[in-house]
């Protein structure tokens, strides 16, 4: 039980964090009209701007890894079709938006993602504890991707798939 409250308490923690930090970036509101992946999809703002979101801080699994499919799908039931606000962190080499993204007023994509077993907390480019603390306890109750043992990182098996390409 008192895991449960601590765990609560550092989403709390967090999300006031974030919310903090994010007044000084750009936040953008809008309708999500398409699901690309786990963590990418794109949103139609209210001046009818099209933009593509990438996440921020998590990876999801690729299109050929196991639990592509699911993360895919719990996006889409998450947020397709519905008002989000992104919490724009910057934008990257391919011209995404890459965000937090809160949805039913108050949830993070990121750590509903991770929380389920169907992402990576990015650490690569994150320092985010509450995240890291969401992805250990997914992986020590066996939820989601972490049911398999040898769960392959996106962007480990990225590599490897660009190193098969080049042989």
């Amino acid at each position: 039980m008192q895991k449960h409250w601590l765990i609560f308490l550092l989403a709390i923690s967090a999300s006031l964090l974030v919310n903090s930090k994010s007044v000084n970036k750009e936040a953008i509101i809008g309708k999500v009209v398409a699901i690309t992946d786990g963590d990418t999809f794109k949103l139609l703002t209210k001046d009818s701007t099209l933009i593509k979101v990438r996440l921020a801080n998590i990876d999801c699994p690729e299109r050929k890894q196991p639990f592509f499919k699911r993360a895919k799908q719990f996006v889409s039931d998450a947020i397709f079709s519905k008002t989000v606000t992104l919490n724009v962190l910057k934008k990257d080499r391919y011209r995404r938006y890459v965000s937090n993204v809160i949805y039913d007023d108050s949830l993070s994509l990121s750590h509903e993602l991770v929380r389920n077993g169907l992402a990576w907390h990015y650490k690569k480019y994150s320092k985010d504890s509450l995240l890291q603390a969401l992805e250990d306890n997914a992986k020590k109750n066996k939820v989601g991707l972490w049911q398999d043992k040898n769960a392959i990182p996106p962007w480990e098996w990225r590599d490897l798939r660009k190193k098969k390409s080049k042989e």
